[in-house]
């Protein structure tokens, strides 16, 4: 699908105005209305409130340092908003030289007593702290702070790094009422400029100012100034079914594509594929053990040699390194890769493991090749220039009969054309170091399903047994087999999420050739009744604990990762002393545009009911715009879970 929170500003492509603000109302000076704010009519859930904040980015005259000041004023609603009174900014440092603060200060303003009290905050407060080889921390806390203060600080960052221009990100945890990004741009500095988020901006203006920045010998240059306003911007809430929060986040993002000297030098930043795909070939940590020699006679049984089935001999090398090598929990997929120590070791990195898989693939003549991608957590990488850094993984992609598998040796749980779940991140780089390398889709080819079928039996006596056997494949499968690994706590696990029933006999199908979780186990339903009637939720099994969609309303989009479908099947005999008084209600619900379903039915016939629930989930990615649409779907689904009722009448 199409991600439309996402687009390019090509720096001087456009003067024009798109729009105009009125700043009269955003001030950093705070007022007695603020003050006396109780709480954001917008967001009554707020802990605190941004009330203005303000940036602005230029190139110092004099030594050329990039100058950022920032100003920042909040309103602390209640001891829940109190952390946003801590501050904590990041200086980048490299091995010659480092970004600065400097012109801290911090004030507080609260009501006491109807009087404005103010405390600032004094130097000795304003700690540093190294936080790795890169960067060191500087933090200070506002003093004095009570439910209902106005905090505001400000402060300016001395930057050596152009290359690093710094962004601005309008949206946060909490709400905003106003914030603004002002930016100078020498025309020696060429950036490709990011918007990303899906609230609009207020203000997006550019214009023109003419030499701006000179140096000795005469030479200058014209400034691109820009400014970007944001008004009522709301919180950013994390929910179920997203991937990393910034690819969502409404904010502007710097990537240096070229340096233009006054010499007339040009010092190229931004590289091509064509470039990086070259510079892979002959990396250490990729290209040169993408292409190391391997001795499959050392490491691979005469059998998997002489396998002559070729998905059958990838499968079985897939398994030996699956076995063989252990992940150190360490990503690292462009430093200490090395397949001669993980074959010493046996255990190394992500790139490590799945480039020896790789390599023992390709020594058997199967056609395979390695793909970046940037897990779900780590954000999208870039489609619009190379940004290596962006990725944070690696896999294999095999191609055997025309048919094309994803593999990842790392994890013991996988099946074969599985990758981790945390690799299901919309799509990836196809590294082909002789021909060139592409994008690819990181999609499962089929849906992943649950199935439930449950037979019960009510006799004369009034007792109501039977049994369940319930299967679950792919995705679902590989969850329930990590947590099958404590087969103790599974059990609990199961046995406390479905109190309407007594388990007995439990039993799990084990079959490594298997990629399923089979379950099967025995049942005593223990039900309501008033008078001579017996009241059974024919939903014992809870295929949602609740609606996973809550927000009032979500701008980012929903991420299932894979499609699903769900089966839920009850058959129940009862004997001839017993009448069906009331039954669930048919059902038949559809997503828009044909992307879900839900099918609930019930019959009744010679003594027994039936009763069939179906959900399919046909997209494993919908815009915001369905969310209104999934919510209300979810809400029928837990609905029906919840207030389904079959009512049997003892005649």
């Amino acid at each position: 699908m199409k991600q439309n929170h996402l687009f390019l500003l090509l720096l001087f492509t456009s003067l024009s105005v798109f729009s105009q603000t009125n700043n009269k109302e955003a001030s950093y000076r705070t007022n007695l209305k603020e003050l006396n704010m109780k709480v954001y009519e917008k967001d009554s859930t707020a802990n605190a409130l941004v009330l203005y904040e303000y940036g602005n980015s230029y190139v110092d005259q004099r030594d050329y340092d990039l100058i950022t000041e920032k100003k920042f004023k909040i309103k602390l609603l209640n001891r829940e908003g109190f952390d946003n009174a801590t501050v904590t900014v990041h200086l980048y440092n490299n091995e010659r030289r480092s970004e600065k603060i400097e012109e801290i200060i911090a004030t507080t303003y609260s009501l006491v007593n109807g009087n404005v009290e103010t405390t600032k905050l004094s130097k000795e407060n304003i700690f540093k702290e190294r936080y790795n080889e890169n960067y060191t921390l500087v933090k200070f806390t506002l003093p004095n702070i009570k439910e209902g203060s106005v905090i505001t600080y400000s402060y300016k960052l001395i930057s050596p790094f152009m290359y690093k221009y710094h962004g601005w990100e309008f949206q946060g945890d909490i709400p905003k009422l106003y914030s603004e990004y002002n930016t100078s741009i020498p025309a020696n500095w060429t950036y490709n400029i990011k918007l990303v988020g899906a609230k609009k901006l207020t203000t997006n203006t550019s214009d023109i100012k003419k030499n701006c920045l000179s140096v000795s010998g005469g030479g200058h240059s014209d400034c691109a100034i820009s400014k970007y306003v944001m008004k009522d911007i709301p919180a950013f809430i994390e929910e179920d079914y997203m991937t990393s929060e910034s690819n969502y986040l409404s904010r502007i993002d710097y990537e240096l594509m070229t340096f233009k000297g006054f010499d007339g030098s040009i010092y190229n930043y931004t590289k091509t594929w064509e470039a990086v795909d070259k510079e892979l070939k002959t990396d250490p940590n990729i290209g040169k053990q993408l292409y190391k020699s391997i001795s499959v006679e050392d490491l691979l049984s005469k059998t998997i040699i002489d396998e002559q089935d070729e998905l059958k001999k990838a499968n079985a090398i897939y398994k030996y390194v699956q076995e063989e090598y252990t992940w150190n929990e360490e990503y690292k997929i462009f430093k200490d890769v090395s397949v001669k120590d993980l074959i010493k070791n046996k255990s190394g990195n992500i790139s490590s493991i799945n480039i020896l898989l790789h390599n023992l693939l390709k020594s058997c003549k199967i056609n395979v090749k390695p793909v970046l991608l940037s897990t779900r957590e780590n954000g999208l990488p870039t489609k619009i220039y190379p940004v290596i850094s962006d990725f944070n993984y690696l896999i294999v992609q095999a191609t055997i009969n025309d048919k094309t598998y994803l593999l990842d040796a790392t994890d013991k749980f996988l099946s074969f054309g599985q990758i981790p779940f945390k690799c299901l991140n919309q799509y990836g780089r196809l590294l082909d170091l002789k021909n060139g390398s592409k994008w690819i889709d990181i999609k499962p080819e089929k849906s992943s399903a649950v199935q439930y079928k449950a037979t019960l039996s009510l006799n004369k006596t009034g007792n109501i047994t039977g049994t369940v056997t319930s299967k679950r494949t792919d995705y679902y499968a590989l969850k329930h087999k990590k947590s099958f690994k404590n087969e103790e706590n599974y059990l609990k696990n199961l046995e406390d999420n479905n109190p309407n029933i007594e388990i007995t006999n439990h039993n799990v199908t084990r079959n490594e050739s298997h990629p399923d979780f089979l379950e099967n186990y025995d049942v005593k339903y223990l039900y309501d009744n008033a008078g001579n009637n017996i009241y059974i939720n024919p939903f014992f099994i809870k295929l949602f604990k609740e609606n996973p969609f809550k927000l009032q309303e979500r701008t980012y989009p929903i991420d299932f990762g894979y499609e699903s479908t769900y089966y839920y099947i009850m058959h129940i005999d009862y004997d001839e002393g017993y009448t069906v008084l009331e039954k669930p209600k048919d059902l038949n619900i559809a997503l828009p545009n044909n992307t879900g379903q839900f099918i609930f039915s019930s019959t009744i016939s010679n003594n027994s009911l039936n009763m069939l629930m179906r959900i399919s989930i046909k997209e494993s990615l919908f815009p915001s715009e369905y969310y209104p649409y999934l919510k209300a779907f979810f809400n029928k689904i837990i609905e029906s879970q919840n207030n389904s009722v079959i009512v049997l009448q003892k005649t």
